[in-house]
């Protein structure tokens, strides 16, 4: 299996210089190969305007890595004289990137792939040839051209799986984020079975976590984890350093004009409380996700539509601190290495409105509603406890099911109740629809809003 491990670096002026200098010539590569092509799909649009027939047009240009590094190597002398000064491999990277880019463009992922600006994009190399790895102190790296750079944590995680010959690096990726340089060590390690599980884990427990902006997120069991709040608390240092910024002279591109030093460290304020932000919601993310994975068997979260909630101007900035995507993402991973099984409800399931004691579901339920009624068993409880305890009960049938293998937008529910799920839902006198509890009604068709 392929795993990463990143490490923060303290370089000196001179290796950042060397840093800074082998990412833009990754970004030099990227930009000429983009060119490149961009020239030849507009030449041959051009002839085919003219009515050329298409054997004697320009010959398409052949945009794998490996012909966009030779025709950039055929050209380096004239178009970067300076080239010798940086490893091969940076300029190797914005090849492959390009042509990684162009590849998701023809799958129908992404568009086409614009250039690189100097300032907007963020700086990256990748060394998968050459002097490059760990330092026996265990406190430095080494990469090519740059030389031994001190890193600012210890590296002995990946050091002893080194030594002792159960890990083998096989590349390294350098880049600048949240304020420093990190070099990313792609390593390939043995394929390892779950850990067996020990005695503080409750055999076939299930959990559903309903996660939210009042609180982090709220367990089936009744728990409620408190949401830190990075962002608003660093709202009033943020609007000052923000202020501050906005006071001095920076850049403007229309005049060529180039940021003052003033600017610069003002810049650098803010970007530094941006940093402490993200890595205490990081920080917290790995909590709440490593301990549902330690305690529980099966975990079950939804399927939210994070892209679509930022929209809401309203609210934007409270979801976007809580960092829903980042806590789904580590729980897959987690899970599949711990051996616990994680179960998304669909994105149509509606958890806060479907009745957790008998199974009525209700066809409206406002946000500012923060509790629950239930019209027909009477059953009054919070509306994050009810969404959970709808969740947990998607598992809680024994089937040996993951719901990562269903098709997207069917029944989440027991494999015995599809027929019962494929019926109509049948209307209350109470104004409300009912629908039997092992089943997500095929009918829903709003999204579930996360509370």
């Amino acid at each position: 299996m392929i795993r990463a491990y990143l490490f923060a670096l303290d370089p000196t002026d001179a290796q950042v210089e060397a840093m800074r200098s082998h990412c833009g010539a990754a970004r030099k590569a990227y930009n000429w190969c983009l060119a490149q092509v961009r020239a030849n799909w507009e030449q041959r649009r051009a002839e085919e305007s003219y009515g050329i027939p298409e054997h004697q047009r320009t010959p398409w240009i052949n945009t794998s890595a490996y012909s966009l590094r030779k025709a950039w190597n055929a050209a380096k002398n004239q178009v970067a004289p300076w080239w010798a000064e940086n490893s091969k491999e940076a300029y190797a990277t914005g090849c492959a990137n390009l042509a990684t880019a162009l590849g998701n463009r023809r799958a129908g992922r992404t568009q086409m792939p614009r250039f690189k600006a100097k300032h907007r994009s963020r700086p990256s190399c990748r060394f998968t040839t050459g002097s490059f790895g760990l330092v026996r102190d265990r406190r430095h790296v080494q990469l090519p051209v740059i030389g031994v750079v001190r890193t600012a944590e210890s590296t002995r995680k990946l050091a002893r799986k080194v030594d002792t010959g159960d890990a083998r690096i096989r590349s390294a990726s350098l880049s600048y984020q949240r304020g420093r340089w990190h070099v990313a060590f792609t390593v390939e390690l043995p394929e390892v079975e779950p850990a067996p599980r020990d005695g503080g884990r409750v055999l076939g427990r299930v959990v559903g976590v309903d996660l939210g902006i009042a609180t982090l997120a709220t367990l089936s069991t009744g728990e409620k984890i408190p949401n830190p709040r990075h962002l608003e608390a660093a709202q009033r240092r943020l609007r000052r350093a923000q202020r501050a910024c906005a006071r001095r002279c920076g850049p403007d591109r229309r005049t060529g004009r180039t940021a003052s030093k003033r600017w610069l460290t003002a810049r650098a304020r803010v970007d530094r409380i941006h940093t402490q932000v993200a890595n205490l919601r990081r920080d917290a993310a790995h909590q709440l996700t490593t301990r549902l994975v330690r305690n529980v068997d099966t975990i079950v979260v939804e399927d939210l539509h994070v892209a679509g909630m930022l929209r809401n101007r309203r609210l934007a900035r409270r979801i976007g601190d809580v960092g829903w995507a980042e806590i789904r993402r580590q729980l897959t991973y987690k899970s599949e290495r711990a051996g616990v099984r994680l179960v998304v409800a669909d994105r149509w399931f509606a958890s806060s409105k479907t009745c957790s004691g008998c199974g009525t579901a209700k066809t409206k339920l406002p946000l500012s509603v923060r509790t629950f009624v239930c019209p027909a068993c009477g059953i009054v409880l919070d509306r994050d406890d009810n969404a959970a305890r709808n969740l947990a009960a998607l598992a809680a049938a024994d089937t040996g099911e993951s719901r990562r293998e269903q098709p997207d937008r069917t029944d989440t529910r027991p494999a015995q109740h599809a027929a019962v799920a494929a019926g109509p839902l049948r209307e209350e006198s109470c104004g409300t629809q009912r629908h039997d509890r092992e089943v997500v009604a095929a009918d829903h068709r709003r999204p579930t809003h996360a509370s």
